[in-house]
């Protein structure tokens, strides 16, 4: 463990993370680049531990949120920091949830409020578009990983297929690949 990452403290972890989610509107994919940012300019993680926690919190079941919490907080201070990062980002965003159903009934015919909601749904776009973007920089480096990133997003987003099966054929093709490139080398 390093020294930054020794160094937060459970309230620290619980603090951020309930900063996070208290502030950010859209639900995971939004918290994304706040979460980057916030432990980033702590040094507690790097670029290269970050994209890891995005990957291992989208192939887990769950809340995307949720899960990032886990993994950054497990990865900070073990299993109580990971109690602390989750309780930080679930706690505010359940009062604040609670708060607005309970509020929101009496003025969802208010046209005001209808206004800042259809306000606020392209912040929430952009806040889910600007992670994927940061992503695919870093991780399409080969025209090839374009190429499937492209028809990954094709798939599923108009042709709407489950992205289990595009994950399924992705695998199965990697594998069948990686056989005949190896076969291959055995013939030479």
């Amino acid at each position: 463990m390093d020294t930054a990452t020794h160094k937060a403290s459970l309230w620290k972890i619980f603090g951020i993370f309930a900063k996070i989610g208290s502030f950010t509107i859209g639900g995971g994919y939004a918290m994304i680049p706040i979460i980057e940012k916030e432990l980033q300019k702590r040094g507690w993680i790097g670029d290269d531990e970050m994209d890891d926690v995005i990957i291992l919190a989208q192939s887990a079941p769950g809340l995307l949120a949720v899960n990032m919490a886990i993994f950054s907080g497990y990865k900070l201070r073990g299993l109580k920091g990971s109690i602390a990062a989750t309780l930080g980002a679930i706690i505010p965003s359940f009062l604040i949830i609670l708060l607005i159903a309970m509020v929101f009934t009496s003025f969802k015919e208010n046209i005001v409020v209808q206004k800042i909601f259809a306000g606020l749904r392209p912040v929430a776009i952009s806040l889910i578009l600007v992670p994927a973007m940061n992503m695919a920089k870093k991780g399409c480096k080969e025209w090839w990983t374009w190429l499937i990133a492209a028809l990954t997003l094709f798939l599923v987003a108009f042709l709407k297929v489950s992205v289990i099966w595009v994950l399924l054929c992705l695998i199965a093709g990697t594998l069948g690949f990686v056989w005949l490139k190896e076969e291959h080398a055995k013939k030479k």
